[in-house]
């Protein structure tokens, strides 16, 4: 049985990124930048704002509603994390 990928947790990285981890342990990091278009996505594009990101539903959502497909977030290619 194959499940639908669900994130299980999100860790802000800095800039637009949240460090993922999904239900089957798959673990990336996404740039999040690419989506910040629309008017729902507009208040994102304040540094603050994004970063009141939590788990609802099996994906990351915004206070405002706003939020990606956790399969759109499971498919995209992970960035390369910045040394600490």
């Amino acid at each position: 049985m194959n499940l639908l990928p669900s994130v299980i947790c999100a860790e802000y990285r800095g800039g637009y990124r949240i460090r993922l981890t999904f239900n089957d342990d798959v673990r990336k990091t996404i740039d999040f930048a690419q989506w910040l278009d629309g008017p729902v996505f507009e208040p994102l594009k304040d540094p603050a704002y994004f970063r009141t990101f939590f788990i609802d539903g099996g994906t990351v959502v915004w206070p405002n509603g706003a939020d990606i497909a956790p399969e759109t977030l499971y498919a995209h290619p992970a960035v390369a994390e910045e040394a600490a």
